[in-house]
């Protein structure tokens, strides 16, 4: 319990440095440069990382994400992502509803990311709404996104780590 908390305080110090850091260059690179919407289709299979609660997750989700600069991005995140369960108890279903924030580090490409927000239940009579958060990397090109993040689920007793493919376009 000692180490997710040391593991929750890094991931802040981490999203509020990085904050930090791009805000001062903001108010010239914003007067610069074209501020733009992106949506993203995307799917995304996870392992547990703690516990025997599950066997292992798929989902697929829809990310919005606005541009504040070159580097630094806002994003709301939704989907829906099943827990698959052993043979003896249903599997839980849940729609994540995520805000985050996306800063780009090497290349206008390699990015890290860290979202928080609730997870509604939705299947097999689960009626449990949790907060979860999730730090990712990724790599993003003009269509192509990878990432990799941990998840943290607060009422759903475990996490995962998980791998994103998606597909996006400019609105």
């Amino acid at each position: 319990m000692k180490n997710l908390q040391n593991i929750r305080i890094l991931f802040i110090a981490a999203i509020a440095m990085f904050y930090t850091t791009t805000s001062s260059a903001q108010s010239n690179e914003i007067e610069n440069y074209d501020q733009k919407f992106k949506l993203g289709f995307g799917v995304s299979g996870g392992i547990p990382t703690d516990g025997d609660d599950y066997d292992w997750a798929l989902g697929g989700d829809v990310r919005l994400q606005y541009d504040l600069s070159k580097r630094t991005s806002l994003t709301l995140t939704t989907g829906f992502t099943n827990l698959f369960v052993g043979d003896d108890v249903p599997d839980l279903g849940f729609i994540p509803a995520k805000a985050g924030f996306k800063a780009f580090f090497w290349e206008d490409q390699f990015y890290v990311m860290g979202e928080v927000g609730a997870g509604f239940a939705v299947t097999n009579g689960y009626n449990e709404t949790s907060l979860l958060w999730a730090p990712s990397i990724g790599y993003a090109g003009k269509h192509i996104d990878v990432s990799v993040r941990y998840e943290d689920y607060d009422k759903f007793n475990t996490n995962q780590v998980a791998l994103r493919v998606a597909y996006g376009f400019e609105l």
